[in-house]
């Protein structure tokens, strides 16, 4: 396996954006990325955008982003009020969103959802993010759930035990108002992340996985 160096240097702070269509899809996804990515290059700068979000669950949000944010060097968290479940139909609203994005400062990675996930919100999320930025590092997660839509990732982060542990910890604390949801579970979080511990030989048996279309070396 080869490794991949973010930005123009190891030991230099990153700017990093996350778009997530829910408010704990971001945490799912790459919440031990985030950690780690925070630890090791400090300083480092966050734009963490949810684009759906309203009442409790904008609450939840903002909580769990500043709880994963704590070791941004700074940190910028929005919270849309799309309307759930309802992306393809209010897509050119979306897209003109995505469009103000762009006045962001240029991120060296982007974390967004699989352009392959059978979630309609998250497909919309992954189609927009290539559409708006197209000279991007762009990392797609992956989220466990009921549509059984997992691929074959090439993008692997090892995340030690204390890291996968806390996100762990943070996303039962943050979210719940999706502890009824069956697949809402620790085993389920820490499961994914042992399997694709087991597939890049993570030293402490944890990870998460990435699909990247585009990579020049």
């Amino acid at each position: 396996m080869l490794p991949i160096t973010l930005g123009q240097a190891p030991d230099q702070p990153l700017r990093v954006l996350c778009l997530g269509a829910h408010s704990d899809d971001i945490e799912i996804g790459c919440g031990g990325a985030i950690q780690r990515l925070l630890q090791e290059r400090p300083g480092s700068a966050v734009d963490w955008v949810v684009l759906s979000g309203t009442g409790e669950r904008e609450a939840e949000a903002r909580g769990s982003a500043a709880d994963f944010l704590i070791n941004a060097g700074t940190s910028n968290i929005q919270v849309q009020k799309f309307r759930e479940s309802y992306f393809p139909y209010v897509a050119p609203e979306i897209k003109d969103f995505f469009e103000s994005l762009k006045k962001l400062p240029t991120p060296d990675v982007i974390f967004c959802h699989h352009r392959h996930d059978l979630h309609q919100d998250h497909r919309v999320v992954a189609e927009l993010t290539w559409n708006t930025f197209r000279n991007h590092q762009i990392f797609e997660f992956e989220i466990a759930k009921f549509e059984g839509d997992l691929g074959t990732p090439n993008v692997f982060v090892p995340l030690s035990r204390a890291i996968a542990d806390r996100k762990v910890s943070l996303i039962t604390e943050h979210f719940a108002s999706q502890a009824k949801r069956a697949w809402f579970r620790p085993d389920t979080f820490h499961g994914l992340m042992s399997i694709r511990g087991i597939e890049c030989n993570a030293p402490e048996a944890r990870a998460e996985a990435f699909h990247a279309r585009k990579i020049v070396l």
